[in-house]
């Protein structure tokens, strides 16, 4: 039998990893990708702790094959070279999790502040990007009849905020890639409806990865919305993933909080 594969960004830390791992007790190979390779380097000059050896550990432990590639969402250069050898060693993708965003300053600044850099970097890491490694995979996920996009949508494309960025709300560059973002899944489902694809965007409500915790070092985010544990949307994903019933959401957008209550797929958190 062909080996099922799953690729996922951002899968040094947070929602990624504990996705990889919960795609990985599903059956999944997983393709562990982040800029941080190795424990103990930093991607944008904060400490962060995770690593794509220590998640490929991680899915390893639990019984399936893993493989650690570079991809840094700001080089177009290295998303082509993951694809490539994603391809050259296993062949296909089943499953792309588009879960990775930039990390680096502009996402809590106010208006006034956000610069043309920072506004194009922003684009180019949380949309450019993900636009980019649909197109590479999408095309034999077509051919073959089968295969699953999910893409990390976020509240914040999709509402104001609570306050203003500085005071546990956020900024208008984040909200607007995240807009931008949360609109291709539905165009994806109209454009190949019988294709055999599925196209799912997951919120994942509030959750308390180590990036959050560095973008609300005094706790005002977390004081307006109850966090959920990584392990949350992540199950969420995983059942996407893999469970024939994931079908009536194909073009939706699943709110992961109240998916995984409904479902039972975690115990709840709150």
């Amino acid at each position: 039998m062909r080996r099922q594969v799953a690729f996922v960004t951002g899968a040094s830390r947070g929602i990624g990893r504990a996705a990889a791992w919960a795609l990985a007790e599903r059956g999944f190979d997983v393709v562990v990708t982040a800029r941080t390779m190795v424990e103990g380097e930093s991607a944008d000059g904060r400490p962060l702790p995770g690593s794509t050896e220590a998640t490929a550990a991680g899915v390893r432990e639990r019984g399936r094959d893993a493989l650690a590639l570079r991809l840094d969402l700001l080089e177009p250069a290295s998303i082509e070279r993951a694809v490539a050898q994603t391809l050259d060693a296993w062949g296909s993708v089943d499953v792309l999790l588009n879960n990775g965003i930039y990390t680096g300053p502009g996402s809590m600044h106010r208006f006034e502040e956000i610069t043309p850099q920072t506004l194009a970097t922003m684009f180019q890491a949380n949309l450019f990007a993900q636009v980019q490694l649909t197109q590479a995979l999408l095309p034999a996920m077509l051919e073959r009849g089968s295969g699953v996009v999910i893409n990390m949508v976020s509240g914040a494309g999709m509402q104001d905020p609570p306050a203003p960025a500085d005071r546990g709300g956020w900024g208008f560059a984040y909200a607007a890639t995240k807009a931008a973002f949360h609109r291709m899944v539905g165009v994806l489902r109209v454009e190949h409806p019988d294709a055999g694809v599925r196209f799912h965007n997951v919120e994942p409500g509030f959750v308390m990865t180590e990036a959050m915790k560095l973008n609300d070092p005094d706790g005002e985010i977390a004081a307006r919305f109850k966090p959920a544990p990584p392990e949350v949307p992540a199950a969420v994903i995983a059942w996407l993933a893999s469970d024939p019933e994931a079908a009536r959401w194909n073009g939706e957008t699943v709110f992961a909080q109240k998916l995984c209550l409904d479902l039972g797929l975690r115990p709840d958190w709150r």
